[in-house]
């Protein structure tokens, strides 16, 4: 019996452009995952267990993806107020709004760091008047959070503004005539439409904070057990020369990352198939 790939493409060179496709993404992604996953093979079963259920590994974990989740939902909502907003509204400037979102893409990550930490530390702009508050943000969780939100704001602004522009705003006039109020409208017309867009935005507002180091380091304030996130703790493993340690480490940052973002993609799946039908 044999199988045979089916051709979707019209173009030609369709077994070439397969071939080529995967031996990119075989030296690109796969063959440096192996590596990885040989070199924190070599601790074995029960010590690769024992480094990830380390105290210090988990408060670690906890941190990094706490935090992550937090910032991707607070990015979810706010990104698409200011996408909505950048789509729907007309206004002097508008252009250079639109421009200053991308911001957070081209400053490099230390930059950024020193930046939020600069204005959020103690004695920093904003950090002062919300210390007289009750509320410290550098060097805290909320920090990172905070420095997690501003490098991710712009991939949800960036893949729901697309859907607002094919949107338009016929079916909202439609609606309105129709005798709807705005807030149904929104919430059964125009909010079902956005719902695969807006996952698409937390998944990469999330697996980028989840990765994040450079804008996260310099206002965390790195203490372990409370400050200190997967990322810094790898690089202080290789600093030490415990190169299986931060392997093993980065393994389970690998897995876990792989399963929530498996799990967001069958729920934007399964949202999808009602629309579809």
């Amino acid at each position: 019996m044999s199988f045979r790939i089916k051709e979707f493409s019209v173009l030609p060179g369709f077994n070439l452009s397969l071939g080529y496709t995967l031996l990119y993404l075989g030296l690109i992604v796969l063959l440096p995952l192996a590596a990885l996953t040989l070199k924190s093979s070599e601790v074995g079963w029960m010590g690769f267990i024992q480094t990830l259920l380390h105290p210090r590994v988990l408060a670690s974990f906890r941190l990094t993806f706490g935090t992550a989740l937090l910032a991707a939902l607070v990015n979810v909502v706010m990104g698409t107020v200011v996408a909505w907003f950048l789509i729907r509204v007309r206004f002097p400037g508008k252009r250079f709004i639109d421009a200053l979102v991308d911001l957070p893409f081209a400053m490099p990550t230390a930059v950024s760091g020193i930046a939020l930490t600069a204005l959020y530390a103690p004695n920093g702009m904003l950090g002062a008047f919300l210390l007289k508050l009750g509320i410290k943000v550098a060097f805290t969780p909320l920090g990172i959070t905070v420095a997690m939100i501003f490098i991710g704001l712009p991939f949800v602004i960036r893949t729901v503004q697309p859907a607002l522009t094919e949107l338009g705003s016929e079916l909202e006039e439609a609606s309105l005539t129709l005798g709807a109020s705005r807030w149904q409208t929104f919430r059964r017309v125009i909010f079902p439409l956005l719902v695969p867009s807006m996952i698409t935005g937390f998944t990469l507002s999330f697996a980028r904070a989840v990765g994040e180091y450079g804008s996260v380091v310099f206002i965390a304030g790195n203490m372990p057990m409370k400050t200190e996130i997967a990322s810094l703790l790898i690089l202080t493993k290789l600093e030490q020369y415990d190169y299986i340690g931060a392997t093993v480490i980065a393994i389970g940052m690998l897995l876990i990352s792989l399963i929530l973002i498996l799990v967001i993609n069958a729920l934007q799946n399964w949202n999808s198939k009602p629309l579809a039908t």
